[in-house]
């Protein structure tokens, strides 16, 4: 991996207008079920991040026809639910975790053995939680002794309906059984202990895929069809979140973010930080392809620690590298629990993050799910982001608030899903340099 470096130097404001890359995880499930749907599925809005090209050029590998990505556009000649066909060497998904666990599910059902490997931080993910149900499900899958990648997904497995209860809150996990449903006979239902991101279930009805939802429940019945669609990718709320956080806490903000998803299992980082203080208004509301969409206008306002309801964690799950500058920036003390999932993430993202606020002089009290911020002055310095792209795009909107310049290192990850996060940035009145 190659040696990136962001140098911020402090202050300034974000103004103007802008709209960030794609959703990943709706890039993602549209080559997925893309690929499985009978037709030709065209995608705009598709995020051109490493995470979702991972993906794509995975299925290409399984057989399928894809054109593009280009300006965002993607043509999937879909193939049918029996129509992949085996890659001649092993699918290398690198840093994506949820290309590896929503596949495993997708693969099982399958007539041919896969193997899915990623790069040392995916590898050193769990898999366990997606595998283990997958195994009650009839699913022959080898993981290493420690539950992680590679893992050898045996085809010609006959698959069954499972009712699982996930002891874990995980949109992944949700996916994988639900994918693998629609390979095994009879009804598989999932069910979780809070909402999760429900992208896979909006995008199975949106292909006319018959999908029950009842409060915490998702099931379906396996042996029926994909019908292509036309899908409209809207901008990430988790690559906006760092500009909310950053309008927030600059003085003289007034930023507008266009065309933004708010699916309902997706805004809690709206609802955390509008109870710190900040002023977000959501503009012109719409419906695009079955998901929520608006305008988001966010400026400066002074933000207050709070102490974050555990009943939103699970709705702000990949916000909580920015919410942290929010809370090192806000006055008073902000307490996060119930987020022990933050520590199995790309890095241990509440080990990291403090890490990282110490750096910058913030008092922070990591907690085995979660954090104690004391918010106040935030100075200047180096921090590892340890090759979390989150961690490090959420240090780079810090220097805002920061007392002199701060450096970032380990950054080239932030291609997962940001590409052109610098640029944007930059912008929008942040004072980013990128050293490669």
């Amino acid at each position: 991996m190659r040696d990136v470096r962001f140098q911020i130097q402090p202050g300034g404001c974000l103004t103007g207008r802008l709209r960030v890359p794609g959703d990943k995880s709706i890039s993602h499930r549209s080559i997925m079920l893309g690929a499985l749907a009978a037709g030709t599925t065209r995608v705009t809005g598709f995020l051109e991040g490493e995470d979702s090209l991972a993906t794509l050029a995975a299925f290409r590998a399984l057989g399928v026809t894809i054109e593009g990505p280009e300006a965002g556009r993607v043509t999937v000649h879909g193939v049918g639910l029996h129509g992949l066909r085996a890659a001649p060497e092993p699918l290398y998904l690198g840093n994506s975790g949820t290309s590896m666990r929503l596949m495993t599910g997708l693969l099982a059902g399958q007539a041919f053995t896969s193997v899915l490997a990623g790069d040392a931080s995916l590898s050193g993910r769990p898999m366990r939680r997606v595998v283990d149900p997958l195994l009650g499900m009839g699913a022959r899958i080898e993981a290493t002794p420690e539950g992680t990648a590679p893992l050898t997904i045996h085809g010609g497995c006959a698959l069954r309906g499972i009712d699982y209860a996930m002891p874990v809150a995980s949109a992944q996990v949700k996916s994988s059984l639900l994918l693998a449903g629609l390979y095994a006979s009879g009804t598989t239902c999932v069910s979780e202990p809070a909402p999760t991101r429900d992208h896979t279930e909006r995008m199975l009805a949106g292909m006319a895929y018959p999908v029950r939802r009842e409060g915490a429940r998702a099931c379906l019945e396996g042996g029926h069809g994909l019908r292509a669609i036309d899908i409209d990718v809207p901008a990430d709320i988790s690559s906006a979140a760092f500009f909310l956080v950053g309008a927030s806490i600059a003085p003289g903000s007034d930023l507008l973010l266009e065309h933004v998803g708010l699916n309902p299992t997706r805004t809690g980082v709206i609802e955390i930080l509008r109870r710190m203080g900040a002023s977000i208004e959501v503009i012109n509301e719409r419906d695009v392809g079955g998901e929520p969409v608006a305008e988001l206008r966010v400026r400066a306002a002074r933000l207050q620690g709070i102490d974050i309801p555990e009943t939103l964690v699970p709705l702000a799950i990949d916000e909580f590298p920015a919410i942290f500058v929010a809370a090192a920036c806000a006055n008073g003390r902000t307490v996060l629990t119930g987020a022990g999932e933050l520590r199995v993430k790309e890095s241990d993202r509440i080990q990291v993050m403090a890490d990282g606020l110490h750096a910058l002089g913030v008092q922070a009290q990591p907690t085995p799910d979660g954090m104690i911020i004391e918010g106040g002055r935030v100075g200047g310095g180096s921090v590892d982001s340890r090759g979390d792209h989150r961690i490090a795009m959420a240090f780079a909107m810090a220097a805002l608030r920061a007392q002199g310049m701060i450096e970032i290192s380990d950054c080239a990850n932030v291609g997962t899903s940001f590409p052109d996060f610098v640029g944007q940035a930059g912008r929008a009145g942040l004072s980013i340099t990128r050293r490669d």
